[in-house]
C-alpha cells in the first residue's frame, strides 16, 4: 500500500468532520492583545476568484487582496523603449488601474508584511516585481516577499506562507526581454503596414509566424488535386456466419484500383471463384497509459474531445484551478494550468496510488510510473492533475457546470491512469485466398479485443478505439467460404488538412515557438483581427492574412521564420537560466532588425489603395461607380462617391440558381456564423453553407461551392443538388486547354 499524503481531501464533497467527544472539556483559548488583533499580513493575488479561495484558507490575521493582473506595464501609445540605453523600458500605471494601485498601497500601510502571490511563471513574476517597487516607493520599511504555489490548496497555501522567498531577478528579466522584443517588433512593423498597406493593422513576432504556417497550408490545401481510387470488400458467408473482408492483394501485390472498370473487372474474375481460409495470425500489442497534461496535449484533448477553442480551454482551466466551491469547502481543482513538463510531485503520487490501492488494488504497479520530459521543457511547474484524487468527477458533479466537469473529468482520467498498468489488445487478423484459374487475391478480416482493460478502467471521457474493439472472425486456416456480395467503394485522395485550434498548438509546440502561456493567445489575436477566420473547426487564413502574410514572407522572411522565432524563445530561456543578459540578446537582434526596418520603409512600395478594383456595380443609391476596397473584414462594395455617399455593400460570389440574383456571404444573429444567401432575401430563399468558388460547373453550369468532409478532405464540387461533379485530377486534365507544339 503507498504511503498516506500529508493531507487528505474529505471522503465526500462539503462534509465536516465532527469533533471528537472524549468527556473532557477543550483547553481554554489563549487570550490575545489588541496589538496582536491589529497585526495583519496582506497577500496579493492576481484575481478577486483566487483571494475569494485562499482567504477561506488563512487566518484572521491575513488579508487577501487582486491586483486584477498587470498594474504597470508599457504604455500602448508609444514604443517606450529606449534603444539608445540598454533598451531599458519605460513602465507606467496601466489606464484605469491607479486606483486598484493606491488602495493596495494603501492596505500595505495598514499591514506588518506583504506577500506578493502572483502566478508562479515569468508574468507572474514581473507583477509581483512591479507591485514591490510601486509599494516601496510608498512605504520603505513595510517587508516584502514573494511566495508561490503549484495549486491551490490549504495544505499548499500553507506551506507557501511558511516558506517565502525574494523575487526572482533572472525571473523578471526573461519577461522583461520578452516585453521589449515583442514591442520592438510590433511597434516597428505595425506602423509600416500602416503606412504602405493600411490604418489598423499589425504585426506580431509569434502571431506573425504563425499566420505564416496558416497561410502556407492554406496554398496546400488550394492546390491540392484529389486522385480518384477505388477499394473492395466482399461479404463471406460460412454456415451462418458472414464476415466482411477487404481486398488487400492481387496477383501478390497491393491493388492499384485506379477506376471502376479497374474493380469490376476484378469482380468478374473472382465472382464464382474458389474461397478458403489461408491463415489466421494472433497479434498481442500492449498499450502504455499517457502522461498527465502538459498545456498544449490539454488544449488538443480539449479541442479534439469537447469541442473547446483553445481560449475556451484555458479559461475553465483557469476556473478550475483558481477554486471552486464544494459543497462548504473552496478548493482548486487543478494544478497550474501552464507547464510544459510532465513531472509530479511525490506528495500527488502517494496520493493517486493510495486511492488506486483502495478502488483498483489489482491494476496499477509496485513501483510509481515516471514519465521522461520532452526536449526544451523548462519543467518548472508539475503536469496538470487534479490536486485530491478522491475528488472523482462523479462525487464533484454537482458543484461544477458542464464545461467545468467535462474539461476536469479528462485532467482526472488521464492523471489517475497514468499510474496504472498497461492494457493489453489481441488481433486475430484472417486471410482468406481467392483463386480462379491464373487469377489469385487475399481478402483480409481482422477483429481486436482488449484482454487486459488495465488503465482503461478509469477512462470513460477519453476512450480509444482500443478500449471499444471489434468482434474476432471465428475462422480457421482451411475453412472455405463463399462469396456472397461485393462493395466497390469510390474513394477520393486528401490533401493536406487545414491547421485546428488542436494541430496549430501541437505544431508550434513541435518547432519551439511561443511557450505554454501564449499558444491560446496568439491564436486568439489571429482571429480578433480578422487575419484568419474559423470554418468547420478549421483556421482559414483571410485575403486581409493573407496580404500581410505575403508582405512580411517577402521583406522580413528572416525575422518571421519558424527556426528564428524558435532560436530567440532559447535565448529567453538562457536570460531565465541568468545564461546571457538580456540587454545583451536584444542588442543582437535590434541592430540588423532596425536596419531592415528602415530598408524597406524607403524601398517598399504602397499598397494603399492599390487593392482597389473598379467594378460593373453602380451605386443604388446616387448612381455613381462602385469600387472593391478592402476592409477589416474582407473585401466589400463601397460608392466612389465617398464620403458624400456612404453606402456599402457585400461582393456578389455568384449567381443565385433560383433566381439570378447575387450570391454574398452574411452572417448568422447572435453567434454571426457566416452562411451564404441571395441578396434578393427575403423574395428569394436560398442560402448555401458552402463558400462560393470563382467557377461554374463545366456540367451543369451553376456555381462550384468549397467543400470538406471526412472522405473526400477539401474538395471543389457542384452546388446542384442533382449533379455529382466532384474536381478532381481527372476533371482538371479535362479543362486544361490543349497545349500547342512548342509550348509547355
Amino acid at each position: 500500500m503507498a504511503a498516506k499524503t500529508a493531507e487528505k481531501a474529505p471522503e465526500k464533497a462539503g462534509r465536516k468532520t465532527a469533533p471528537k467527544k472524549n468527556g473532557k472539556k477543550a483547553a481554554p483559548k489563549k487570550k490575545t492583545s489588541k496589538k496582536e488583533k491589529d497585526k495583519r499580513i496582506l497577500v496579493i493575488v492576481e484575481s478577486p476568484t483566487k483571494a475569494a479561495t485562499i482567504e477561506k484558507y488563512l487566518g484572521p490575521d491575513y488579508s487577501v487582496k487582486a491586483s486584477m493582473g498587470h498594474l504597470i506595464d508599457l504604455p500602448k501609445s508609444r514604443l517606450a523603449i529606449d534603444t539608445e540605453n540598454n533598451f531599458e523600458p519605460e513602465y507606467i500605471t496601466v489606464r484605469g488601474r491607479a486606483k486598484i494601485l493606491k488602495e493596495l498601497q494603501g492596505d500595505a500601510k495598514k499591514a506588518d508584511m506583504v506577500l506578493l502571490a502572483s502566478d508562479n511563471d515569468r508574468e507572474g513574476e514581473a507583477i509581483a516585481w512591479h507591485l514591490k517597487n510601486a509599494i516601496s516607493a510608498k512605504l520603505e520599511k513595510v517587508p516584502i516577499q514573494r511566495i508561490s504555489f503549484n495549486e491551490i490548496t490549504p495544505q499548499a497555501i500553507k506551506d507557501a506562507v511558511a516558506t517565502p522567498r525574494a523575487i526572482d531577478e533572472a525571473l523578471v528579466d526573461a519577461q522583461k526581454a520578452r516585453r521589449v522584443l515583442d514591442r520592438l517588433v510590433g511597434y516597428n512593423l505595425s506602423p509600416l503596414l500602416w503606412k504602405k498597406v493600411k490604418n489598423g493593422l499589425s504585426a506580431g513576432r509569434v502571431q506573425s509566424v504563425a499566420l505564416r504556417l496558416i497561410c502556407e497550408r492554406e496554398k496546400e490545401v488550394e492546390t491540392f488535386i484529389p486522385d480518384e481510387y477505388w477499394t473492395l470488400e466482399a461479404d463471406f458467408k460460412t454456415g451462418k456466419s458472414a464476415y466482411t473482408a477487404q481486398l488487400v492483394l492481387w496477383q501478390n501485390v497491393k491493388p492499384e484500383l485506379k477506376n471502376e472498370a479497374a474493380v469490376k473487372a476484378i469482380i468478374d474474375k473472382i465472382k464464382s471463384a474458389d474461397c478458403m481460409v489461408s491463415d489466421v495470425r494472433e497479434t498481442d500489442k500492449t498499450i502504455r497509459p499517457k502522461p498527465p497534461f502538459t498545456t498544449s496535449q490539454l488544449q488538443q484533448a480539449a479541442a479534439n474531445r469537447l469541442g473547446f477553442t483553445s481560449r475556451k480551454a484555458m479559461q475553465v482551466a483557469q476556473q478550475l484551478y483558481e477554486g471552486v466551491s464544494i459543497g462548504s469547502t473552496r478548493v482548486g481543482l487543478i494544478t497550474y494550468m501552464r507547464t510544459d513538463s510532465v513531472r509530479v510531485s511525490q506528495t500527488a503520487l502517494d496520493d493517486v496510488r493510495e486511492w488506486l490501492g483502495k478502488h483498483f488494488p489489482a491494476d496499477f504497479p509496485e513501483k510509481a510510473v515516471e514519465y521522461a520530459p520532452g526536449k526544451k521543457v523548462q519543467d518548472a511547474h508539475e503536469a496538470i492533475r487534479p490536486t485530491y484524487t478522491s475528488y472523482t468527477p462523479d462525487s464533484i458533479k454537482e458543484y461544477l457546470n458542464r464545461d467545468q466537469l467535462r474539461l476536469y473529468t479528462i485532467i482526472w482520467e488521464r492523471f489517475v491512469s497514468s499510474q496504472m498498468n498497461n492494457a493489453k489488445t489481441r488481433t486475430v487478423s484472417v486471410d482468406i485466398k481467392v483463386v480462379s484459374g491464373k487469377d489469385e487475391g487475399i481478402f483480409r478480416v481482422a477483429g481486436t479485443k482488449l484482454i487486459e482493460k488495465g488503465f482503461y478502467k478509469v477512462i470513460k471521457l477519453l476512450s480509444s478505439k482500443e478500449e471499444k474493439g471489434n468482434p474476432y472472425p471465428l475462422l480457421k486456416t482451411g475453412d472455405k467460404v463463399k462469396f456472397d456480395k461485393f462493395y466497390p467503394e469510390q474513394h477520393f485522395t486528401q490533401g493536406p488538412p487545414r491547421y485546428t485550434d488542436a494541430s496549430i498548438v501541437r505544431t508550434l509546440e513541435e518547432k519551439g515557438i511561443g511557450r505554454p502561456s501564449t499558444y491560446a493567445p496568439t491564436i486568439s489575436v489571429l482571429l480578433d483581427r480578422y487575419y484568419v477566420t474559423r470554418s468547420n473547426k478549421q483556421l482559414v487564413p483571410t485575403i486581409l492574412g493573407k496580404l500581410i502574410n505575403d508582405m512580411l514572407v517577402e521583406y522580413f522572411s528572416h525575422y518571421v521564420d519558424a527556426g528564428f522565432t524558435a532560436a530567440m524563445e532559447t535565448k529567453l530561456d538562457e536570460v531565465e537560466e541568468s545564461r546571457i543578459r538580456w540587454p545583451d540578446m536584444i542588442r543582437e537582434f535590434w541592430d540588423p532588425f532596425k536596419t531592415t526596418v528602415e530598408e524597406v520603409g524607403k524601398t517598399i512600395e504602397s499598397f494603399k489603395g492599390s487593392l482597389d478594383e473598379p467594378t460593373d456595380h453602380v451605386c443604388d443609391k446616387c448612381g455613381r461607380p462602385m469600387v472593391k476596397k478592402l476592409g477589416r473584414f474582407g473585401f466589400f462594395l463601397a460608392c466612389t462617391g465617398f464620403p458624400e455617399c456612404r453606402n456599402a455593400k457585400s461582393i456578389p460570389l455568384a449567381k443565385c440558381p433560383k433566381c439570378g440574383g447575387d450570391v454574398v456571404a452574411r452572417k448568422t444573429r447572435g453567434r454571426g456564423k457566416e452562411f451564404y444567401g441571395c441578396a434578393n432575401y427575403p423574395d428569394c430563399d436560398f442560402i448555401s453553407h458552402f463558400k462560393p468558388v470563382n467557377q461554374n460547373c463545366p456540367k451543369c453550369g451553376q456555381f462550384m461551392v468549397e467543400k470538406y468532409d471526412k472522405k473526400n478532405g477539401s474538395h471543389k464540387a457542384c452546388i446542384n443538388p442533382a449533379c455529382d461533379y466532384l474536381h478532381s485530377a481527372e476533371n482538371d486534365e479535362e479543362e486544361r486547354p490543349p497545349v500547342e507544339e512548342g509550348g509547355e
